[in-house]
């Protein structure tokens, strides 16, 4: 038929009362609809009057006819509506503009009406916080109300456009919170007629059931896992798995072998599960489904099952899948629990780990019952001797007491237990205490530290050792350098330097030592033992308050976040402390090495110091009461906290308390949502700053966009600084995760008016971006560094530092430049000592662990680095308290591969790096400019002394002439050539000088071209090359890694850290690796009881110079300088003063 012009005539015959003509009308409208639909338009009453008379003949075909109209109108849901009261016509097969929108309009209407069925509400909160801040409106529900969806919609970027500031909700998409009665005219609400007929919405699940068969056979199974997470339907969800794994039964035909279609669509809903997904309970929902779903294949991915069982906390069946691979009694399953256990120590809390230990099956002990009565003096002893190997069988009693007194079901699996078995879950036991981990994480910044010397030289020359902060600029920049390596060489060879210490510089210097020595669990107390509080003895010099508290601190710092013995002993030194200083220090170590423990007895010790309403050891306090209970949400201690913080008057606690409710909200997301809006109402600004660091630390790592609205506007609102200044800083806390995306939302931020907020835009940039050499944020830090005020180029540095932590010139050009500005910064005499301060913590950072660690808030797996994410929120609290500052250490990950055989050794091996070797190679060590000595000034030969010269030489040539007959042929060359260097000797230290001047110039030249000749000679290097075991490998190398031994296979793919390995060969004789750092412990002859100590107390310092000649005179510059020494060494400088005055006076007189 012919196009028509005009509609006039068909529409007319929709008002015949003939249904021929009516059909007829219909049916040419339905095939030029596009180019008539304006006439149309004014007739879709009639249209619609047809589909409602149920005795039309070709409703359907009317109802297709109104939807085009409506498409056309751009009213999608009314367009919606009539498809799919189209039934069959409405062809989704059919490619077109009005197919796939209708098609997208259904999927969204599936998710919202999907979002309207009750939500399983078992992993919300059990019960509310009754906090102390007055009831509004602003609850958890007005929060969510923004929220379009409780993931982020996959047609939408993560983050919105640079007007973000200026941004209204605009999403089209529908909000399950606004799917009740009486909202239908509210933006994101369903149309009333798709929520009240039934016989639509069944049309509308049949058209999606047809969508999701489509995609089956078309094999597009991500799509439908994507529309079934958004729309919560858990059934849809397992039924796609388990139709592709079908599927792919029937491709092969019955055929043998590992069918991994459903294992990869599993993997991907848990990557849509950590980085997609942002509601809590939906998460866990998933993750559980995914988990019965493992459990049902024959061969599971135990790798991808322990991953869902540390996210849903689900300790009993951690230990029960470490029993069943286990009783499998062949090796590679045994190294996959090792790997296994590994990983949980990596990604777990000690209060995980340690049910996970007590769940595990014991070798039955009928026999040591009766030895045990023989051997009780000898268990009261360890805690006393504080050695390695006491320690770990310590470790495995206590791991093994509650496990006797859980359940009698331990007891069925004591009969059955074999030795090998006995021998592997002892071995499991000592990799969840962590003892492995942090051994060969320890080897191996010792035996690779890089650690330049001459940088930290040139820090201590260019500051005043007498100024306070300068000399703890110089102490934490040791530290960060010199982290878990345990080299501290650096204090004993600056005695007098480490000497100048006075009051909190030396509680840092102290503390500095448990940074040095982190992990060094054999010396760690034997180490600090002349810091430690001691019980006065008469005629004994009372050690300095601020070293004893700073040792505290240090000791805790040691045994971060492994609970061993050291925690017993820092809560007695804890407790029978007096001094402020002390409590303050043991505080902080209480809550470092007790992370996560969840200890009530602990968590009450540190509440009743709190009573005494003390500002300076209140702080600590808070915090440590926040890191003991860490991720809990425990309601009761939060109650407290809010009490107290409202009650004293002290500012120091009220932010301690603030801090330690974040923590204690840790990864709580939704549930943290009511104390945060109580904060953020609260008047108090410091209250308000807690605010944000609860939602800061409820949402780490989850990219929410609620959360990141919610700090936006915080940012740009609120009218203290401190509070804006955190609301922008915990941008990067939000999206660690998405680096690249906050250069350009913090961009508009970083060239505001206030200060505060530019400092911390900065921050924010290296929080997110830590070691990943981001160019976007470089530049965005490069401008900051010459920032008119002080604090915001101390930002900018540390930044920068943070960023660009194990780059060098192959991989970021820019690295050379960066670190010549932080040296340039710390020697500039005009610089302000803020500025100074954060350059000097920058070049530790920068080279932090010896050069061999990272800054890393997220484990090799993926999951959230709960130390790291701690220890980076704490630092930044450095604003206020330098010693906190030390908890950046926490944030410090060895980037390391150490191959484990199935005896957890160290096998000496070689694996493949498919680089050129300089690509991931160190930074060149800093180049030491020796001061020229002054040259002398060459004296000034005239004209007419050079003539004269020649001539009296040419005189003395012809004299020798006429005197020698015979010789004068063979003596003339000699005496030309003695002469021309005689007539040259003026020259010589030209030509020397214009060599040494060409040796800067060409030194100049190729420093210039640096980058130039780092890539002519990564032209020349040959690509892949062999690492031995236990080697420096850098994040971005992983992916290049492969093992081309035949001997040593890993039983996983490659992530870094601890990989377990298979030996093919387990007959044939093994070469293992020394490992240096366990050489250099020297056990003790005997074991050391309460009464040796007690005996030894005066003579500690003599036993220290014995072992360590350097750590006993630092130790002694550090103890022995109490506040009277203090008071002496400060009369000198008067004395000075006085001599000088006096003589000006004589002068004068």
């Amino acid at each position: 038929m012919p196009g028509l012009t005009s509609a006039a005539g068909v529409v007319g015959l929709l008002s015949e009362p003939e249904p021929e003509l009516q059909v007829f009308a219909l049916k040419v409208l339905n095939e030029q609809i596009d180019s008539l639909w304006t006439e149309v338009a004014n007739s879709v009453g009639d249209i619609e009057a047809l589909y409602e008379d149920p005795s039309f003949p070709e409703r359907e075909l009317a109802a297709l006819v109104a939807a085009k109209v409506y498409y056309n109108l751009q009213e999608y849901n009314e367009s919606m509506i009539f498809a799919l009261g189209a039934g069959k016509l409405f062809d989704i097969d059919h490619e077109g503009e009005f197919e796939d929108t209708i098609i997208s309009k259904c999927v969204d209407t599936y998710i919202a009406l999907s979002g309207t069925i009750p939500a399983n509400n078992t992993n919300q909160p059990p019960s509310q916080l009754t906090t102390a801040f007055s009831s509004n409106a602003n609850g958890a529900s007005s929060i969510s109300a923004g929220l379009a969806s409780p993931t982020t919609p996959f047609s939408q970027s993560i983050l919105p456009s640079k007007s973000l500031l200026s941004r209204q909700d605009s999403t089209t998409t529908f909000d399950p919170s606004q799917q009740v009665a009486g909202n239908a005219n509210l933006p994101g609400a369903l149309p009333a007629s798709v929520a009240s007929q039934a016989s639509v919405q069944k049309q509308l699940y049949a058209i999606i059931d047809e969508l999701f068969e489509r995609c089956f056979q078309g094999g597009s199974y991500r799509q439908v896992i994507g529309i079934a997470v958004e729309a919560r339907r858990l059934d849809i969800l397992r039924r796609v798995i388990i139709r592709a794994s079908e599927d792919e039964k029937k491709q092969r035909k019955g055929e043998d072998g590992e069918f991994i279609r459903g294992q990869e669509l599993m993997e991907y809903v848990l990557e849509i599960c950590m980085n997609v997904v942002q509601e809590r309970g939906l998460r866990n929902e998933l993750l559980q489904v995914v988990l019965d779903l493992l459990n049902d294949i024959p061969s599971p991915d135990y790798f991808s099952i322990a991953k869902c069982i540390v996210y849903l906390n689900e300790h009993t069946m951690a230990s029960d899948m470490l029993v069943q691979l286990v009783n499998k009694g062949d090796a590679k399953s045994t190294a996959v629990a090792y790997q296994i256990a590994f990983d949980l120590y990596d990604n777990s809390t000690q209060d995980f780990l340690k049910k996970v230990r007590g769940d595990l099956p014991k070798a039955p002990e009928p026999a040591p019952a009766a030895t045990t009565d023989d051997q009780d003096p000898m268990q009261e002893e360890p805690p006393e001797p504080r050695e390695s190997d006491q320690l770990l069988k310590e470790l495995d009693d206590s791991a093994g007491v509650p496990a006797s007194s859980l359940e009698g079901n331990q007891d069925k699996k004591e009969v059955e237990l074999s030795p090998e078995a006995q021998k592997a879950f002892d071995s499991i036991r000592t990799i969840l205490s962590g003892t492995k981990t942090i051994e060969l994480d320890l080897e191996f910044l010792f035996r690779s530290n890089r650690a330049d010397m001459a940088v930290l030289n040139k820090i201590r020359d260019s500051v005043e050792a007498r100024n306070s902060i300068y000399h703890t600029a110089v102490t934490l920049a040791t530290a960060f350098m010199h982290a878990g390596t345990t080299n501290d060489s650096f204090f004993r060879q600056n005695l007098e330097w480490l000497g100048k210490a006075v009051n909190w510089s030396k509680f840092t210097a102290t503390a500095a030592l448990g940074v040095i020595h982190r992990g060094n669990l054999g010396q760690g107390q034997k180490l600090l033992e002349p810091y430690l509080p001691k019980d006065q003895i008469a005629g004994a010099n009372p050690s300095s308050a601020y070293s004893q508290g700073g040792s505290l601190y240090a000791l805790g710092l040691i045994y971060a976040n492994h609970e061993t013995f050291a925690l017993d002993l820092i809560r007695e030194h804890f407790k029978k402390a007096t001094e402020e200083v002390v409590q303050h220090g043991g505080a902080l170590g209480l809550g470092v090495a007790g992370m996560a423990t969840g200890d009530e007895s602990i968590y009450e010790d540190l509440k009743s110091v709190l009573w005494t309403d003390s500002a300076l050891n209140g702080e600590a306090v808070g915090i440590a009461m926040g890191l003991i209970m860490l991720g809990t949400g425990d309601i009761r201690a939060l109650e407290y906290m809010i009490q107290y913080a409202h009650d004293t008057q002290h500012e120091k606690i009220v932010r301690g308390l603030a801090l330690g409710m974040a923590l204690i909200m840790y990864g709580r997301q939704e549930g943290a949502d009511e104390l945060v809006n109580g904060l953020l109402d609260d008047p108090d600004p410091i209250l308000r700053y807690g605010g944000i660091q609860t939602l800061a630390l409820a949402y780490c790592g989850t990219g929410s966009n609620k959360a990141v609205r919610k700090l936006l506007h915080v940012a740009v609102s609120d009218v203290s600084d401190d509070v804006r200044r955190i609301a922008v800083m915990s941008l990067g806390f939000i999206l660690f995760r998405k680096p690249s995306s906050v250069p350009r939302m913090v961009e508009l931020l970083s060239e505001s008016y206030n200060p505060h907020v530019r400092y911390g835009a900065a921050m924010a940039l290296g929080i997110s971006c830590a070691g990943t050499g981001l160019d976007e944020a470089i530049d965005l830090l490069e401008p900051m560094i010459k920032d008119p005020t002080d604090f915001v180029r101390q930002g900018a540095l540390i930044s920068l530092s943070m960023i660009m932590i194990q780059q060098n010139e192959a991989m970021n050009p820019k690295v050379g430049t960066i670190r010549k500005t932080l040296m340039k910064a710390i020697s500039d005499r005009h610089e302000d000592a803020m500025t100074k301060f954060g350059s000097a913590i920058a070049l530790g950072i920068i080279d932090a662990g010896g050069r061999n660690c990272t800054i890393s808030l997220q484990t090799q797996t993926g999951n959230l680095n709960m130390s790291g994410i701690v220890g980076m929120v704490v630092f930044t609290q450095y604003w206020y308290w330098f010693p906190l500052t030390h908890f950046l250490s926490l944030s410090f990950a060895p980037t390391a591969i150490v191959g484990l055989d199935q005896d957890l050794e160290v096998p000496s091996f070689k694996f493949h790096s498919a680089t050129r070797p300089s690509l991931f190679d160190y930074p060149p060590e800093q180049e030491t400019k020796q001061e020229d000595a002054p040259k002398k000034v060459e004296t000034a030969v005239l004209s007419t002394t050079a003539q004269a010269k020649r001539r009296a030489q040419r005189k003395e040539k012809q004299q020798r002439r006429e005197s020698m007959d015979i010789d004068q042929t063979p003596t003339t060359p000699k005496t030309v050539n003695l002469d021309d260097k005689m007539e040259t000797d003026e020259s010589p230290p030209k030509a020397e000088e214009g060599q040494e001047s060409e040796k800067p110039d060409g030194g100049k030249k190729e420093g210039d071209a640096q980058p130039e000749t780092a890539k002519k000679r990564m032209e020349r290097e040959k690509v892949g090359y062999q690492l031995e075991n236990m080697s420096r490998v850098l994040p971005p190398q992983r992916k290049f890694i492969s093992f081309p031994d035949g001997r040593y296979q890993p039983v996983k793919k490659p992530t870094g850290g601890v990989i377990l390995l298979t030996d093919s060969t387990p007959s044939e004789p093994k070469s293992l690796m020394e490992l240096k750092a366990k050489k250099t412990v020297k056990p003790a002859a005997a074991p050391v009881t309460l009464q040796d100590r007690v005996s030894e107390a005066l003579g500690q310092q003599e036993a220290a110079e014995r072992d360590a000649q350097g750590a006993a005179e630092a130790a002694g510059v550090l103890t022995a300088v109490d506040e009277d020494g203090e008071g002496g060494e400060e009369a000198e400088v008067p004395q000075e003063f006085d001599y000088f005055t006096d003589e000006e006076g004589g002068n004068e007189g």
